[in-house]
């Protein structure tokens, strides 16, 4: 098999699709076998179990996450299961995915993408005068901080931690706060027009709740302390020192930690995270506040595209 998974858990649950599928096929041939000896008087002995040799045995039990073959069903395509009942030598998919914990165009994973390339983003100042966002500029770059609720900035889809290549063609990178805040403040307020590269410094990752609803960390004010020993968190590679920037693509810079643990309980079984090395996270909330940023930064929920 080839290709990418939202997760390990996906990945495994796939083998055993293909492990099933592939045992089905056997047995469907050796009652062919068995119907051929009948017929011409040879005994055939039949295989002491229907997944015996396929190596099953590895995925019954999965660090809590129940991928037996009575709990695969549930996961298994209608054409996958008429396949393994009748299962004829061209219906054997191969290297294609057959199952999937993670829905296929999971929603909560498009909200999270961090697309690659430069976007163009077109604002214009609501009555005060403002965008809604907060610069901080780090490495020679500027990033976006904060992002005001019902902003400007907030309906034109600007995040915490993207990158400011641009404001109105004007290159900005070596600029310092400052310099960034007061060209934007200056500019036209019926047009800014900015060049923006998404969140850089972030990455996302998908994990799967067992069957307790656990991931498998422990934070303490975002930032990832622990990471539980085989669970979908250490299997899927989360690492500690980052900071949990979104939950689905739900932006939770600023909310308390019960806040966070409520967004992921409340999720799906798949959960996609977005996070940051904190250092990186640390100098982007600097002076900000964290009254400010749990009072009026943007949390809500991106749209479904």
């Amino acid at each position: 098999m080839s290709g990418l998974y939202p997760s390990l858990e996906d990945m495994k649950i796939d083998e055993m699709a293909h492990v099933q599928l592939a045992a089905a096929q056997q047995a469907q041939h050796d009652a062919q076998q068995q119907a051929i000896a009948a017929q011409s008087g040879a005994v055939v002995a039949p295989s002491s179990s229907l997944y015996a040799g396929l190596g099953l045995e590895e995925f019954m039990n999965y660090g809590g996450l129940d991928i037996s073959e009575g709990a695969l069903n549930q996961y298994v395509p209608q054409e996958v299961a008429l396949a393994m009942q009748t299962p004829t030598p061209h219906q054997m998919p191969g290297a294609q995915a057959l199952v999937s914990i993670t829905p296929k165009n999971d929603v909560a994973m498009r909200r999270a993408e961090i697309q690659q390339g430069v976007r163009q983003v077109v604002l214009a100042k609501d009555q005060a005068g403002k965008l809604g966002i907060a610069v901080r500029a780090i490495d020679k770059g500027v990033f976006v901080a904060f992002v005001w609720t019902g902003s400007a900035a907030a309906m034109a889809g600007l995040r915490f931690g993207d990158q400011i290549l641009q404001i109105n063609n004007e290159t900005v990178a070596g600029w310092k706060d400052s310099k960034a805040l007061k060209t934007l403040k200056k500019a036209d307020a019926q047009r800014v027009t900015l060049a923006v590269r998404d969140r850089p410094w972030c990455r996302t990752l998908t994990v799967v709740k067992d069957s307790s609803n656990h991931i498998g960390f422990v934070f303490k004010r975002s930032e990832i302390t622990a990471i539980v020993k085989d669970t979908s968190a250490a299997r899927n590679g989360l690492l500690i020192h980052h900071n949990l920037v979104e939950v689905n693509g739900q932006n939770v810079v600023g909310l308390k930690d019960p806040e966070i643990l409520q967004i992921i309980g409340e999720a799906p079984r798949s959960v996609t995270l977005t996070i940051m090395p904190s250092f990186v996270y640390n100098h982007l909330i600097k002076n900000i506040g964290f009254k400010k940023i749990k009072g009026f930064m943007d949390h809500g929920v991106p749209p479904e595209f």
